[in-house]
């Protein structure tokens, strides 16, 4: 469980165990294992009865098709979940699913104040336990390392393009 959501309701209901190993069966990477409300809220409804079969992990590899996948070989692709998960697209990533921030606002809030303030407005609401990601995140888990990293790459960018500018 991630700790974002320690203090919601959700995380009292919801376990979600990482003692399984599960590897990719496209691209031989391990996941991460996620619960089955994650997969519930994350897949097609043509897919709701093969979430059953779990223990089902997400497949972290940006170049894998593959989303999720458990031990018996069953693989649901990119085409079988509601929307793409962050690293699994090269457009404009979802980096917090909780509260709507991508990687555009991201850029533009640097851009036009040289800071970004998105990491602290979701440690806020994050406090305030607002978050599910245990549901929204289709990695199943806080997303705070996404945003704080991809924050921190556009920062880093930003800066490297005003010194070559």
């Amino acid at each position: 469980m991630s700790d974002c959501c320690a203090g919601s309701l959700l995380s009292a209901t919801v376990p979600c165990s990482d003692s399984v190993r599960l590897v990719c069966p496209h691209c031989g990477r391990v996941g991460k294992t996620v619960s089955l409300l994650t997969l519930k809220h994350q897949v097609k409804l043509a897919h709701l009865t093969a979430v059953e079969a779990g223990p089902f992990a997400f497949c972290r590899s940006p170049e894998c098709e593959v989303v999720y996948f458990n031990g018996t070989g069953t693989g649901l692709s990119l085409a079988d979940v509601r929307q793409v998960p962050t690293g699994k697209t090269s457009a404009n990533p979802q980096l917090c699913y909780c509260f709507g921030f991508d990687v555009e606002m991201v850029r533009s809030e640097i851009r036009t104040t040289g800071q970004c303030t998105v990491p602290r407005r979701i440690a806020a609401e994050m406090k305030a336990a607002r978050c599910a990601c245990e549901i929204r995140n289709p990695q199943g888990s806080c997303c705070f390392a996404n945003v704080t990293a991809a924050v921190k790459r556009e920062l880093a960018t930003s800066c490297t393009q005003t010194v070559a500018g």
